[in-house]
């Protein structure tokens, strides 16, 4: 089974290969260090001409060894190039499974180009676009899409944090949690199935699919906490400030910076603008935003700022809306009408001046009263200890992880419900299939061309 799913990924992939560019028979090269002075800069190839075409520039080079490092000199028509080392991986025990070899040289950028040049022009070997390197690895089974995505979201690493679980992934810990989800729907879908198909020799199954199921479902739920998580970790969050004008949102965003970043004044109306802090909260990217004081706008520049703030708070992780101790409740409900659904944390303001009701989250920015149980209630909001993630986890997993769930939750839904059979079933296997395309498989060519398009060059 997982050999015919391989061929059927390498097909697709052979038909996806970007902008139609030649399939992945051939051999590609690209410089995969970045584009600036360094002591070193490393030219990749890989495909069934990677060693003979490095050989064509260093002359001296007659049989290497397998994953060891040679010394040689680099040259072409006679004209020296540099001095540096070559490693060849022979298929398939390489990063692409196929026949691959590594130049490490100076790190010289006019000299590196000049050496990509002279290397494609070898027949059969070209330049490689971005990503190609990973795509191939990818249909040639050496690591699943998570594993590979998880390389760009390595590299595009904030904190350590999301570095960690960015290795995490590529290490398959991800892959391997997702698997153990999908041994278990599968195993589910198959007793559903033998159930419709011999209902004499299932007795009893059917009565049991309930239980199992709601064991699944908090299985895939749990994983898809997981996977919001390392989607924070990686993409990092918005936490907006906003309410009415004069409730302290500055001094509270100064307070939980650390230092005067926004201007404070007695007056309301003073933040007419945007204002963004970006920082790192428990090892989670985090922008700060300080908005406008929702009101009746005395002036145009004002009123365009108030506009912004709604804006602002449409776009947040957290919506963060600060309430003064003069809020009524009607205020508060047009207010937190503004809040996207599920993202909305209220905090009462300056108790140092009056008290706030009872149970509620309250804090003075000024004495710091307060302040540790809103640290407390932001972390709890952006997923607890950021050290725990195992998942760089892109927009695209989250959302299969997403329709995992939703089907599953329809599957209970409808088996609790009493509904027909059949209508168990084929929610079971859009949660299946929706697990498959988190790693990869039964993806259309454009959607992996779209995701390796994301990767740069070398990588």
């Amino acid at each position: 089974m997982q050999e015919g799913m391989q061929e059927g990924i390498q097909g697709s992939m052979q038909e996806s290969i970007q902008e139609g560019a030649p399939p992945l028979s051939s051999t590609i090269a690209a410089i995969a260090t970045g584009p600036v002075r360094a002591g070193i800069g490393v030219i990749r190839l890989s495909g069934p001409s990677a060693l003979a075409a490095a050989q064509s520039l260093a002359p001296g080079l007659v049989q290497p060894k397998p994953r060891h490092a040679h010394f040689l000199r680099f040259e072409s028509g006679g004209v020296f190039l540099d001095e540096g080392l070559l490693l060849w991986f022979p298929a398939p025990a390489s990063y692409t499974g196929e026949e691959v070899v590594e130049l490490q040289l100076h790190g010289a950028p006019l000299m590196l180009a000049r050496m990509l040049r002279l290397l494609c022009q070898v027949p059969g070997v070209r330049e490689a676009l971005p990503g190609e390197y990973a795509q191939r690895a990818f249909a040639n089974g050496r690591m699943d899409l998570a594993q590979a995505e998880a390389i760009v979201a390595l590299i595009e690493s904030k904190t350590e944090a999301a570095a960690q679980a960015a290795a995490a992934q590529m290490a398959g810990h991800w892959s391997t949690r997702i698997g153990i989800l999908r041994e278990a729907l599968v195993g589910l879908l198959a007793q559903a199935e033998a159930c419709l198909d011999f209902p004499e020799e299932t007795e009893g199954v059917e009565e049991a699919l309930p239980a199992r199921l709601a064991e699944v479902y908090a299985q895939a739920a749990a994983l898809l906490r997981l996977g919001q998580q390392g989607q924070l970790l990686r993409s990092g969050a918005r936490l907006v400030l906003f309410g009415p004008a004069n409730a302290g949102k500055s001094t509270l965003l100064n307070a939980l910076v650390g230092f005067a970043r926004a201007l404070v004044d007695a007056e309301p109306g003073t933040t007419r603008d945007i204002l963004e802090v970006p920082l790192e909260w428990s090892g989670i990217p985090l922008v700060l935003v300080d908005t406008a004081g929702i009101r009746e706008a005395q002036a145009s520049v004002e009123a365009r700022g108030i506009e912004a703030a709604k804006q602002a708070v449409a776009g947040a992780d957290i919506a963060l809306l600060v309430v003064p101790p003069e809020a009524c409740e009607a205020q508060l409900e047009v207010w937190r009408a503004l809040a996207p659904p599920g993202t909305l944390l209220e905090v009462y303001s300056k108790v140092d001046l009056g008290p706030a009701p009872q149970g509620v989250l309250a804090v003075s920015a000024q004495t710091g009263e307060g302040m540790a149980f809103l640290h407390k209630a932001l972390q709890q909001r952006l997923g607890g200890e950021a050290a725990e993630a195992i998942a760089a986890c892109s927009h695209r997993q989250r959302a299969a992880l997403e329709e995992c769930c939703y089907a599953l939750e329809s599957a209970l839904g409808a088996v609790v419900g009493g509904h027909p059979l059949e209508l168990t079933t084929s929610h079971l296997q859009v949660a299946q299939a929706a697990l498959g395309q988190l790693l990869g498989e039964a993806l259309a060519p454009e959607v992996l061309d779209e995701i390796f398009r994301q990767f740069c060059l070398g990588k």
